[in-house]
Order: structure tokens, then sequence, then C-alpha cells
């Protein structure tokens, strides 16, 4: 986060360090917001805990979820085992990402020679942004420098959608579908088919023979309508051998 919220929401996931394991529960620090919380022997894990040091030890970092917050004591409970897998790796993910744009936002800083600034500049850039993904993906765009100079001035804006230019590579989305493809009768040879199949290529689908009558057809975007739209095509294309070829078109799971 560019400028940290005072408190967690119930319900967000949070990175935790495990400080001190007790008997019926652990105290715990909110790596993220530099806060402390407590995480109860019943959220550590589904089932009975006989000891709870089998499941969780001092030093221990973890994706915990919220579950309680009393704004006024500052008291915060947390769960271990309201966590699914893809919630924590999610997590995990999305955390990794948040601190390689924070440091790509501190070399623009070193650049433009402003880092005796950042906090003032990331004080007019809470107004705007929540994390530093965010902030990277906005000057990322072609015309990100000149959107992000009102808030960091050209200088600084300049040299951070340089530095998202040349760090940050684009998403590739890709979908895979099987073609089953042969010949109608003696007029649907195969030249017929090299040709049916030349043509899906020209539109930039990659076709992959894995034994007929199968085809694998792959193609790419940078969104899913994109690469799905190439595959709509390569249909398209062979309805023009529809009376000299049978075909379908099947989408991998």
């Amino acid at each position: 986060m560019i400028i940290s919220k005072p408190l967690p929401d119930v319900g967000e996931l949070v990175l935790v360090r495990i400080n001190k394991v007790m008997p019926f529960g652990a105290y715990c620090t909110l790596t993220e917001y530099g806060i402390s919380a407590y995480l109860p022997i019943a959220e550590v894990a589904n089932g009975w805990i006989k000891n709870i040091h089998e499941f969780i030890k001092d030093g221990q970092s973890a994706v915990a979820k919220v579950i309680f917050v009393d704004k006024e004591k500052r008291a915060i409970d947390i769960s271990l085992k309201k966590v699914s897998n893809k919630e924590k790796k999610d997590k995990l993910n999305e955390s990794s990402m948040e601190k390689r744009a924070e440091q790509l936002f501190k070399q623009a800083l070193e650049r433009a020679g402003k880092t005796a600034e950042i906090e003032a500049i990331k004080q007019k850039l809470a107004q705007k942004f929540s994390t530093y993904v965010e902030l990277l993906e906005e000057a990322y765009k072609p015309d990100g420098a000149k959107n992000l100079s009102s808030v960091l001035g050209s200088e600084l804006a300049e040299a951070l959608h340089d530095i998202a230019v040349k760090s940050i590579k684009p998403k590739v989305f890709e979908v895979s579908y099987t073609l089953e493809l042969s010949a109608k009768n003696r007029k649907g040879n195969i030249n017929t088919i090299k040709e049916a199949l030349s043509a899906i290529e020209q539109l930039g689908v990659q076709v992959i023979y894995e034994g007929a009558p199968h085809y694998l057809l792959k193609a790419t975007g940078d969104t899913y309508p994109v690469a799905e739209g190439k595959i709509t095509k390569a249909e398209a294309a062979l309805e023009k051998y529809e009376k000299q070829l049978a075909y379908n078109v099947v989408k991998k799971q």
C-alpha cells in the first residue's frame, strides 16, 4: 500500500508473523500494518487441537484472515483456518507484486532525484492510488507519463513511465481447442486439409498435429476475448471447406 490504513477490515487477508505461541493462541504482528493481532487456538486449524505447537511456531510467517476488529481498543483477531489455499496463493502473489512495484517506484525517485520528497509524493499519490501496482499499471500506459505529470511532476512521471515499460511484461492470454478434421469423400484429399490448416495459421492460430484426425489449436491475445476471437475466425475459415471436409472444434478443459 502507498499509504497504510490504520487498521485492516474484517474479512481482509493479511500477512502475519507469529511472535509468541501460547497454550490457547498466539500473539502475532500484521507485517503490512506493523500492529499486533491475536490468533485464537480455535482459528489455527480445523478439528481438535491437542498441542498448538504441532501447527504453528514462533517466528513463522503466514497468511491470515481478519475476523474481528475493535477500532477503539485496536484489538484484532485473525484466523488461519479460514484462509483457503487459493486465497493464500493469491495474497502471496499480490504481496510479491506490490514489493516489486514499490522497488520500481523508488528507482524512479532516485533517477529523478526526488528521494528526499518521498513522503510528500506518497501523500499525493494516495489520493488517486491505493497500491504501487495500480500506480505502475497507470505509468505503463502509452500516455502514462502525461497522466501522472500533474501528480508527480514531469521528470518523475517520465522516469516512472520508462521504468514501467522496460520492467513490465504485457499479459498474454492463451486458449486451446481441439480440431477434428477429416475428408468427407475423395474430393476432400490431404491437399485440401493442408490448405484448410494453412488458412487457420494465417489468422494467427497455432496448429499442432496430434494424430489424425486431431489437431491442437492455440491462440493468444492481450485479453481472452481477443484470443477466443481468433478461434472464431478459424471456424469461419473452415466453412469454405464444409463440402469437402468434416470438422468439429471443441475447447480443451
